[in-house]
């Protein structure tokens, strides 16, 4: 059977995942009576929760006599190190543009990425049915970003499809409806290169992807190169970046990928997409083949982080009472085995036995780590994130972002001051049918925390997007959070006429009858110090009574913080406790006259 083998790339919230359901639907995967969710490929609980893919994922359609294998690959650019170890598996990339938004920050990065292997595209403009689509501009401003950068003849002679991926359809010219993605099939097949099937050569496989399985043990998918592999059959594990591994093992199992399936075959032969079950230690970027002699395939050097957290034990006094996995080798054995699978993830232990400091690609990319620890179990307190800087050429440099806000013009002035606050510097300002498209360089740390303000300063109309750009000179010094902390006095359980008289200080966090403690934050202070409020003040009780005495008293309703809001929240002096059923913020020093003298200037005798 002829193969080809794809991946799927864009911004966040462009549609591709949705086009792998419709490429599925209409390639003979599923029956024509059955029933299929949206976003099939977001398997995870925490991705069909939050609308994103988080995972790069496998899958395969039929289209005549031709498979294609397909790789899903998140959008968002925190998890761009995803993106770019599958690229090296596939022979060509459908680029997924949104109709009105055009080519965003992540388009760029990841067509950059694909540029650079030499990879065939297909251009694919999606949501074609939206009322303000830009049919007639979006492609234009596509070739425009391949020139800026440097694609080949060939690839700027890359084929155009406009389709709906919500409702199947795909069409050469938008003035002429669609009927079925016929046309994007016949795009991929005419225009993206069958992969090399060199099956006379000895067996050689890069392994781009790996993970757990509770009966099979470790499974690594990668494209077989060249030559075939069999069942039980020894093979040899190298690693291009680390010449010291070097060890044999034995194929156990050997899958081919069918539709959503992993169906079992005797034969994996080259061109193919495939996974092998049997080895238990092999990772990301190894290469298996058949000769101990043979070199290891070049594999991409990921992007490195440019966040930091610590990772540290949970020491509050409600410590081990709702997580089941609490101690350093506990956190310790989750993280490290996190950066083997994760790339651009990056752990190593703290200045103390029980804190580990984390490196990601972001505030996001943290976040989910924090999130899926959590829902397994693990109970554990982590710091504000912190960027990585860098000294080049003797300068103390650090990470800028490219940022993309699409806002309504009304905004536009308040964005700008917001932005001038955070050292952002424009670089474009461009109208987008009623709105306006702004383009600054920011620092990244400016941005921690900002899109809660900027949904504010926007109504809640603003759409922001941004992606690591480039490593500059300090911009000197950011003005941090401009609001305190209401800190609990005393442990115990908070009363509603604690809270009460509590709320005239700001905005609260906890709610009647939740458990409190000494240092914990049960609250925002608008004036920007830190205030210590009893809310576990009861009323006393009197054997007189005026008519005013019994009424009820009001509390402002709260919403809960979720992960990412308490992120953000935090000072450089609090932390987040993170629990399976809790996400508190606390003081790192929780008593009160201990964390006053801490503040407190030395002054020499």
């Amino acid at each position: 059977m002829d193969i080809r083998n794809i991946a799927i790339i864009a911004h966040v919230d462009h549609g591709k995942t949705s086009l792998v359901n419709a490429l599925l639907k209409q390639g003979g995967i599923f029956r024509d009576n059955q029933e299929v969710q949206d976003r099939v490929m977001d398997s995870n609980a925490l991705e069909r929760e939050r609308g994103i893919t988080i995972l790069s994922k496998n899958c395969s359609a039929f289209y005549k006599n031709t498979k294609i294998n397909i790789v899903d690959t998140p959008g968002h650019a925190d998890f761009g190190g995803e993106v770019e170890r599958v690229l090296k598996m596939v022979d060509g990339v459908l680029l997924v543009v949104d109709a009105f938004e055009g080519p965003m920050p992540q388009t760029r990065f990841v067509l950059e990425k694909a540029l650079e292997l030499d990879l065939k595209v297909v251009i694919v403009i999606n949501k074609i049915d939206r009322p303000d689509a830009r049919l007639d501009v979006v492609g234009d401003e596509v070739l425009e970003l391949m020139l800026d950068l440097n694609a080949s003849d060939e690839q700027l002679n890359s084929p155009i499809i406009y389709t709906s991926a919500r409702s199947g359809v795909a069409t050469t010219d938008y003035k002429v409806p669609g009927t079925s993605m016929e046309p994007l099939f016949e795009a991929i097949i005419n225009h993206i290169d069958p992969p090399k099937m060199d099956t006379k050569s000895p067996f050689r496989m890069l392994i781009s992807s790996t993970e757990q399985n509770d009966y099979l043990g470790k499974l690594a998918v990668g494209k077989v190169e060249t030559g075939v592999v069999k069942l039980n059959q020894t093979v040899y594990i190298t690693n291009y970046f680390d010449s010291t591994k070097h060890y044999s093992g034995k194929v156990v199992n050997i899958f081919n990928f069918d539709g959503l399936k992993r169906d079992p075959i005797e034969v994996g032969s080259a061109g193919d997409i495939i996974c092998l079950a049997g080895i238990p230690d092999i990772t990301i970027g190894d290469t298996v083949s058949e000769n101990a002699e043979m070199q290891a395939i070049p594999f991409v050097k990921i992007s490195e982080p440019s966040v930091e957290m610590t990772f540290m034990v949970n020491d509050s006094p409600f410590a081990g009472k709702e997580g089941k996995y609490v101690t350093s080798r506990h956190i310790k054995d989750r993280l490290y085995k996190e950066a083997v699978k994760d790339l651009s993830l990056q752990v190593q232990d703290g200045d103390t036995a029980d804190q580990f400091k984390v490196c990601g690609r972001g505030e996001m990319h943290l976040s989910i780590l924090i999130e899926n620890m959590r829902r397994d179990d693990y109970e554990f307190q982590v710091s504000r994130p912190r960027v990585l800087y860098k000294m080049i050429d003797g300068v103390k440099c650090e990470p800028i972002d490219k940022v993309v806000l699409d806002v309504p013009e009304d905004s536009v002035g308040t964005i700008m001051q917001s932005m001038g606050v955070k050292k952002g510097e424009l670089l474009d300002m461009s109208p987008i049918g009623s709105r306006m498209r702004l383009q600054f360089l920011v620092p990244s740390r400016g941005l921690f925390g900002y899109k809660s303000q900027m949904l504010t300063d926007t109504r809640g109309e603003g759409v922001m997007s941004s992606v690591f750009d480039s490593y500059q000179p300090y911009k000197g010094d950011i003005e941090g959070r401009n609001f305190g902390s209401l800190i609990s006095y005393e442990t115990g359980e908070a009363v509603t006429y604690g809270l009460f008289n509590a709320q005239g200080r700001g905005r609260l966090l906890v709610k009647p009858g939740e458990k409190v403690y000494m240092g914990q934050v049960v609250g925002a202070n608008p004036k920007g110090d830190d205030i210590v409020v009893n809310v576990c003040k009861k009323k006393q009780l009197t054997n007189t009574r005026s008519s005013s005495s019994d009424e009820a008293l009001r509390l402002t309703p709260i919403q809960p913080l979720t992960l990412e809001e308490a992120l953000e929240f935090i000072a450089d002096d609090e932390l987040v406790e993170v629990t399976p059923k809790s996400i508190r913020i606390r003081k790192r020093i929780l008593d009160h006259s201990l964390r006053a003298k801490s503040r407190k200037p030395v002054t020499e005798n």
